[in-house]
């Protein structure tokens, strides 16, 4: 795998999970969902998975990059399976409404184990990793795209998350906004 290969590969990976961001926070803006403090930290998950492909583009690909992708990816996954291990008592219901016929906490646990498959299938190509022409080559048009997208869905969720929690604790079913009311 070549080294353009590989970093169009961490720039998609970037925008597809800058994607899934910006379809949690539209369903939060436009259907006025909340975010529960359990889908909260499955946005951190994504972001942090994100943080670390953004690394690589950015730095130049490395193994600890990835590790990042790879931990935030199973942090995330550990909530989202947590979620749905709360929700598929018979008579507990579930949060929010179903997307594609699965609620966002199932495709948040589906997509989080793809993170970790693709890193790891990036891994082994560990000869790109050695000798990374990352400082002699400039960030090109698609990575730029994806850090100023996920920048962009990272501050807008930060931001969101300030409004509706504060700065104490998330309530479990929240309801409105607390720092607009």
């Amino acid at each position: 795998m070549t080294y353009r290969i590989a970093r169009s590969l961490d720039a998609l990976g970037l925008i597809a999970i800058g994607l899934v961001l910006a379809v949690a926070f539209s369903d939060q803006l436009l259907n006025h969902e909340l975010p529960c403090p359990l889908c909260l930290l499955q946005r951190v998950g994504f972001v942090l998975a994100g943080f670390g492909l953004a690394m690589n583009l950015v730095f130049g690909p490395r193994p600890s990059h990835y590790a990042l992708t790879i931990l935030g990816a199973m942090a995330g996954g550990a909530v989202a399976l947590r979620q749905i291990l709360l929700h598929i008592v018979p008579g507990t219901g579930a949060f929010g409404e179903p997307f594609l016929g699965l609620h966002f906490y199932t495709w948040a646990a589906i997509l989080f184990a793809l993170i970790v498959i693709g890193s790891a299938v990036l891994l082994l190509f560990d000869a790109r990793l050695e000798a990374s022409p990352a400082e002699h080559e400039p960030i090109g048009t698609l990575a730029r795209t994806a850090l100023v997208l996920f920048t962009l869905l990272v501050v807008g969720n930060a931001l969101s998350t300030f409004l509706e929690c504060g700065l104490g604790l998330c309530p479990d079913n929240p309801t409105g906004y607390e720092m607009l009311e």
